[in-house]
């Protein structure tokens, strides 16, 4: 029932909502279409670096007489970004949180971004504990990029897809409307809402870049979702080497064979299963995220063979995924 819920509210928002608002991508020479593509690498590859980063997220306008906006919440870290792979029309980034404690430098393996060209499907949030693959129009795959977000565990957290495109002099990437599960901060809360309907962009700047959102916090009310509180979330990555890197550096050195190895998996999961099924948990994204996490970590001490936890570690996705149209176990 819950599910049938979830997609009379999805297919009420899709019918008003502009997905294809920028309609297909205007003909081009050929000289021209290689630059754009070009042009556009370079805008993702300069995404990676070493960073400052301040993470601003503010609910502002109430869509229900019943709820009044928490308050701002704005923090801050250091992140490298790398690039982890790039086959020319996919390009990964993997994000790393470096913080410190007690005078010790810890490494916290964040969010990663993978970027396709003319993609012809994306992975995307589709519901309450479920990821399915998406159709990119025909028309409307030339000249554009898919963008897919993926939690810490590397199990997927949203995708769409969009147009760089240059504006009053600023070379920025505008998603279409996609579908979010909801992010930690609210998780913990028990919020009214429980999933986001955004677009997401991301612009570069002289010292670095900005990746912001505009967020619809939505839920479900007699049945039917609706709009709870809008939501502005700029995260700005300024330029900056003032902290250990050698650390992010060094736990990717140590991880990357597992973690290349994880992403194979879910690839694989998400192939077979016709899409990811998966029970999500509000302090770790995924009910298993924390225990791979944690594998990644015997993994760089030694305590574990690479080999031995990429073995665990499958065995927990296939055993927490579940096929089309499978219920959840209670």
């Amino acid at each position: 029932m819950k599910k049938m819920m979830w997609i009379a509210g999805a297919a009420l928002i899709a019918s008003t909502a502009p997905a294809l608002a920028d309609g297909p991508v205007k003909p081009r020479a050929e000289a021209e279409e290689q630059s754009s593509f070009e042009a556009d690498r370079r805008d993702i590859l300069a995404m990676a670096g070493n960073y400052k980063v301040k993470f601003d997220m503010r609910e502002s306008t109430p869509w229900r007489a019943d709820y009044t906006p928490i308050e701002a919440k704005v923090s801050g870290g250091h992140e490298s970004v790398r690039v982890i792979e790039d086959t020319g029309r996919v390009i990964r980034l993997q994000h790393l949180l470096v913080v410190s404690h007690e005078g010790k430098d810890h490494v916290i393996k964040h969010w990663r971004q993978d970027w396709e060209y003319e993609p012809a499907r994306v992975l995307v949030y589709s519901g309450p504990d479920s990821w399915t693959w998406e159709d990119v129009p025909e028309r409307m795959r030339k000249g554009r990029w898919s963008q897919t977000v993926y939690q810490v565990d590397d199990s997927p957290r949203y995708g769409g897809w969009g147009q760089w495109t240059s504006e009053a002099g600023i070379r920025r990437w505008r998603s279409n409307w996609t579908w979010r599960p909801l992010a930690r901060r609210d998780a913990v809360r028990g919020p009214v809402y429980d999933r986001y309907y955004a677009i997401n962009r991301h612009q570069a700047f002289p010292g670095g870049w900005i990746h912001w959102q505009d967020n619809t916090k939505m839920g479900e009310f007699d049945g039917k979702l609706e709009p709870v509180v809008q939501e502005y979330v700029l995260n700005t990555y300024t330029r900056f080497d003032g902290y250990k890197v050698q650390a992010a550096d060094d736990y990717w050195a140590a991880t990357k064979g597992y973690w290349a190895a994880i992403r194979g998996e879910w690839d694989r999961i998400a192939a077979a299963k016709n899409g990811i099924r998966i029970t999500e948990a509000a302090e770790a994204g995924t009910v298993i995220a924390s225990r791979l996490l944690g594998i990644a970590d015997e993994i760089q001490s030694g305590k574990t063979k690479e080999a031995d936890g990429i073995k665990t570690a499958k065995a927990l996705m296939d055993q927490a995924t579940r096929a089309a149209g499978q219920v959840a176990a209670n």
